[in-house]
């Protein structure tokens, strides 16, 4: 962790993303109004920013500064439960098949692969079409069950590795069996690759929900995320276009600090940056005595 807070991508990452999930946190309390309340369609809606409306009003005259405070909460929601249920399936998926080997392995990464060839968001929107409204939580799990493949090969590729590390070796010939071996000696040492993938599919995930949401079959009115907020206004862009400008700039300075921390994390965690430091540690002067 000290390692990780000297890296300065590290500490944006981390500051921008504190407040985001401090805003999502408190949005009932910082919201200046109901995000689904309708002001005053006759004189409010689509009104652009003021004293009353910092970011403005959209065609329904909702509060634009409400709809996405609260829009906060939903995308983080949606992306951090996403990954965590994606990242644990493929680090599960990968850790299984690399240790097992032979058929379970032949099985799970054909599998992996066949879904691989499939562009996830041409997979998302045929299966959300065809669903009809999904709502967050169904919208959640088809998130979570297309983001994990990547991650199983990667981990996969980590415990063809360990597997035959002198420790695991010892563990086998002691007797221990292999699930014992898997969660004890293998997992701990082929999450860190998993770790910067989750870190960096967080980024993407809130890229994810809110195309699908901008395209209309996402997250549904009168619900508010960041690309729902960013559709309200589609039509219209040129004369509403603070509906399109700070959800996009929400988005954007997001998955700016994920990708920052996601970066920072691979650097730390890569071994050849490991042995670089030992090395420079090493070869130190130290002071006279």
């Amino acid at each position: 962790m000290q390692r990780l807070l000297r890296d300065p991508r590290a500490r944006v990452g981390l500051v921008v993303l504190a407040v985001v999930a401090l805003v999502a946190l408190l949005a009932p309390v910082i919201a200046p109004y109901d995000p689904s309340a309708q002001l005053d369609i006759a004189r409010l809606h689509g009104r652009p920013p003021s004293l009353a409306h910092p970011l403005g009003t959209d065609p329904y005259s909702r509060d634009v500064l409400s709809r996405l405070i609260h829009g906060t909460r939903i995308s983080l929601a949606v992306a951090l439960v996403a990954v965590t249920l994606s990242m644990t399936l493929g680090v599960v998926v990968g850790a299984v098949a690399g240790y097992a080997g032979g058929l379970v392995d032949t099985v799970l990464m054909r599998v992996v692969d066949a879904a691989l060839s499939i562009p996830r968001l041409l997979l998302l929107i045929i299966v959300v079409a065809l669903w009809g409204d999904v709502g967050v939580v169904g919208l959640t799990l088809l998130l979570a069950g297309t983001g994990w493949f990547a991650v199983s090969r990667i981990v996969r590729a980590q415990t063809l590795v360990v597997r035959e590390l002198d420790y695991v070796t010892s563990a086998r010939a002691l007797g221990a069996p292999p699930a014992r071996i898997l969660v004890r000696h293998v997992l701990p040492n082929v999450v860190g690759p998993g770790l910067v993938a989750a870190t960096l599919a967080i980024g993407n995930v809130i890229l994810l929900e809110a195309g699908l949401s901008y395209l209309g079959i996402g997250i549904r009115p009168p619900a508010a995320s960041w690309g729902s907020i960013i559709q309200d206004g589609a039509e219209r862009v040129s004369d509403l276009w603070w509906l399109t400008f700070f959800p996009g700039l929400a988005i954007l300075i997001t998955v700016f600090a994920c990708n920052a921390l996601g970066d920072a994390l691979r650097d730390l965690l890569d071994p050849r940056q490991l042995a670089s430091r030992d090395l420079t540690a090493r070869s130190a002067p130290t002071p006279d005595r």
